[in-house]
């Protein structure tokens, strides 16, 4: 089991900072949230710098329009490009949004037989990760939004799954059953790991009302050999770099001892 810090976890930094910071941490490596820092220049070389600092284990697909990047099939096409020429293995990215009308998007997404030779061309992992509920009546605003559903696709499509506790958590505080479902479809390949309580995702762990600990020890527990990335608000963390650092060596100790690495 590989530990990684999102880059998104730190986007108020520049991104070689963060990847500084999560090396010096002790983290295996990162996932790169593919955002406004990828508007200008080239994409390739960027990437390759912040390899030079950390390894990266996963690319996160646009999740707004970015210049120069299309629409959202183009979008996750362009980051398996990118995936496939810099060697990081997975990209991840969301599902449609009703709710924002994504009705080409739809489309698409349904049309693809085999996301992992039509997109992922047999050698990046293609995983698609479930989404939050929000609002006072709980409203899951995206397509796939029941965990039934969501495996079904993924079975049918040959889609892998990035499990998010705190999106999963939004809907049903007691998210342990649903990530049972998701283990035993065979589909997982990577978590995003946070908090989440009172409409608040993204949080450190304990700052919620998630059984994230009981979750650890779970997956501990399953032949789980994938990646785990802690995904966090950089609001959870001080403004200064000391304070940032003390705060990710914290809960990156946490991590360790409860997925059994220490």
């Amino acid at each position: 089991m590989k530990l990684l810090l999102s880059t998104g976890s730190l986007y108020t930094l520049p991104m070689s900072q963060a990847c500084e910071i999560a090396r010096d941490t002790g983290f295996d490596g990162v996932e790169v949230i593919i955002g406004m820092e990828f508007q200008s220049g080239n994409p390739i070389n960027k990437i390759r710098e912040l390899q030079k600092i950390i390894p990266i284990y996963s690319l996160h697909a646009p999740f707004f329009d970015l210049d120069g990047w299309g629409d959202k099939p183009e979008q996750l096409r362009l980051s398996v490009r990118l995936a496939l020429e810099t060697g990081i293995p997975l990209v991840n990215f969301h599902p449609p949004s009703w709710m924002n009308m994504e009705l080409g998007f739809w489309r698409w997404f349904n049309s693809i037989k085999d996301y992992q030779q039509e997109i992922g061309q047999g050698q990046v992992v293609m995983t698609v990760e479930n989404m939050p509920s929000s609002g006072a009546f709980k409203i899951n605003p995206y397509l796939l939004a029941r965990t039934v559903g969501l495996i079904d696709f993924m079975l049918r499509h040959n889609l892998y799954l990035t499990f998010d506790t705190t999106h999963m958590g939004s809907g049903k505080t007691n998210f342990l059953s649903d990530f049972h479902q998701c283990y035993d479809s065979g589909r997982m390949r990577n978590i995003h790991f946070s908090d989440y309580g009172n409409d608040r995702e993204h949080l450190l762990p304990g700052r919620g009302v998630l059984p994230l600990t009981r979750f650890l020890n779970h997956l501990r527990e399953t032949a789980y050999n994938e990646t785990v990335t802690l995904e966090l608000a950089p609001s959870e963390f001080p403004k200064d770099e000391e304070g940032i650092r003390r705060g990710m060596a914290e809960v990156f100790a946490y991590l360790q001892k409860e997925t059994g690495r220490r």
